[in-house]
């Protein structure tokens, strides 16, 4: 049993996000024993949220319904409520009383009249929060602390067609491979510890999440994913259709890595077979896996994201602006990137310059992009052979 953890009522922290300011008890240490929940290093994310759930807005042309199923302090969904053009009922939930007391401070706080605003309150367990509200929201947002696996079948089950998803993942040691059987018993996947773990990460999240829908013939369309500081975060549009949800399943698949000569090969369905040997230099494949192999950006609503950028009044603006561009950037590129440094590595030669690299390619008429997954790191349609040639053949004529 946790320690009952105190604070001072008459000394409570304020902070101001965009438009709106809360205030609430101020702890040592973040952590989910904290009875009013304020991460100040998720800023950024719900700043991202705003945009996002603004650009899905616009897509629907009409008032939206937001879900923040985690509320803590009550910041999101406030926040959702005060910046968000067009929007309806807003519901915050959260299992804690306390949380719940907070979120109504910080709410009239904020000017937010609870009955006259449809601004609601709710003090659940979130399976039961979400299948209880089935089909009443167009936008619902899992931010948990630590895996939302326990929660996506209870959203898969409940959430309606053509709404959006945005869920959040902190445990990126499962997700990333630092701990392989907490992936498997969670997400059903094996991962692998790579220099793109990240990428695999937000792709073993996307596909246990396809997996899931699909029982219920929903299927997701993925408009922005990134991986920031200590955790991992999806947007995606939810569609319905049984022969749509079975042609989206054929994303779903596996990457088999060389750690001799650090190629990889691409297995897409869930039941295909893998590579067991490296078609390069010959050396035993690991493999990671099921995974989602399809678009993790969506071009257009990520042009729609920075658009409002300018017009929205956020603290975060030039990291979401360079974020948002990196992830423009690489969308529609191949699964997984290549570290040059750990290329060189291999090599047992020193890095070349990243740029240069990426020009060489270029010339070779392969594309060749960054990634913001790692500042390292590229990412190119070229063999693994070219992208080795290139990097030795720069690295001596350092």
């Amino acid at each position: 049993m946790s320690e009952k953890i105190t604070y001072d009522k008459e000394n409570l922290k304020t902070v101001k996000e965009g438009l709106t300011e809360v205030k609430f008890p101020e702890f040592d240490k973040v952590s989910s024993d904290a009875p009013v929940f304020y991460n100040p290093k998720m800023e950024l994310n719900r700043d991202i949220s705003i945009l996002a759930i603004q650009t899905f807005q616009k897509e629907l042309s009409q008032r939206i319904n937001v879900a923040d199923v985690f509320g803590g302090s009550g910041i999101r969904g406030i926040r959702y409520k005060k910046e968000i053009d067009n929007i309806g009922n807003v519901a915050v939930n959260d299992i804690n009383p306390l949380a719940n007391e907070f979120t109504k401070i910080n709410a009239l706080h904020n000017n937010i009249d609870i009955k006259e605003d449809n601004f609601e309150i709710f003090s659940h367990e979130a399976n039961n929060f979400l299948r209880m509200t089935r089909g009443e929201f167009d936008v619902v947002d899992i931010d948990p602390f630590g895996t939302p696996s326990f929660f996506v079948d209870s959203v898969a089950a409940s959430i309606k067609r053509n709404s959006l998803l945005c869920l959040t993942a902190t445990d990126t040691s499962a997700l990333c491979g630092t701990y392989k059987a907490p992936c498997i018993r969670k997400y059903n996947a094996k991962p692998y510890k790579s220099e793109y773990c990240h990428e695999n990460g937000i792709r073993i999240l996307a596909g246990f999440t396809a997996l899931t829908f699909a029982k219920y013939k929903k299927y997701i369309d993925i408009k922005l994913s990134h991986s920031t500081e200590h955790y991992m975060r999806i947007y995606m549009e939810i569609k319905k259709g049984s022969k749509a949800t079975d042609e989206s399943l054929e994303n779903i698949g596996y990457i088999s890595h060389c750690k001799n000569c650090l190629n990889r090969e691409f297995s897409y369905g869930l039941g295909s077979s893998t590579i067991d040997r490296c078609p390069v230099c010959g050396e035993k494949m690991v493999h990671a896996g099921p995974m989602w192999l399809g678009k993790i950006e969506d071009k257009d609503f990520i042009r729609e994201m920075l658009g409002l950028l300018d017009v929205k009044e956020l603290n975060t603006k030039d990291e979401i602006r360079s974020l948002l561009e990196k992830c423009l950037n690489e969308a529609e590129c191949n699964p997984s990137s290549y570290d040059i440094h750990e290329i060189s590595r291999c090599l047992k030669i020193s890095a070349p310059k990243i740029d240069k690299v990426m020009d060489d390619l270029k010339k070779k008429n392969y594309y060749a992009k960054r990634t913001h997954f790692s500042p390292t790191s590229i990412k190119t349609d070229a063999p693994i052979e070219e992208i080795r040639n290139s990097v030795k053949k720069l690295s001596i004529g350092k």
